[in-house]
């Protein structure tokens, strides 16, 4: 996925603060893509790889995504329900206010990104929306991550 599939004004996304814009389809998070994330990055650690080894020796019965491989996955689950603002020429992840890796999410498992857009300033020439992010374990008690995540644009 590119970006966006579509977009608002500005107004009316400011008129949309405090509400959930949307949540994304369910991804699921399997071996190969732990294995392909861990050789990417050299986060070779055995709870992530090995998963006879995770199931004897941790509590998870098995291996575990990456944390950061279930944040990465935030952008194309943002892609999926976020709006642009109009007439914005660029748009980057300016970074998180707070981040919390809440519960491990098992290989094989869905995840899914739940946002809701908690505030959008626009200073002359630009925009800044902060957005408060989950993302659930499909059937888990707990959710992955919970994130205030911050998303900023020039027009």
């Amino acid at each position: 996925m590119e970006g966006p599939l579509r977009s608002e004004s500005l107004a009316a996304l400011q008129a949309r603060v405090g509400t959930e814009l949307g949540v994304s389809e369910w991804t699921r998070i399997d071996q190969q893509t732990i294995d392909t994330f861990a050789k990417l990055t050299g986060d070779t650690y055995f709870i992530h790889i090995d998963p006879e080894r995770a199931a004897r020796e941790t509590p998870f019965g098995g291996s575990i995504a990456h944390g950061f491989l279930t944040l990465s996955l935030l952008a194309n689950m943002a892609y999926q329900v976020v709006p642009s603002v109009e007439g914005t020429k660029t748009g980057v992840n300016y970074g998180f206010n707070r981040l919390r890796f809440v519960a491990p999410v098992p290989s094989g498992s869905r995840v899914r990104g739940r946002f809701v857009l908690k505030a959008l300033d626009a200073p002359p020439g630009r925009w800044q929306a902060t957005w408060d992010v989950t993302v659930e374990i499909e059937g888990g008690a707990k959710p992955a991550i919970v994130a205030e995540w911050v998303t900023a644009g020039l027009f």
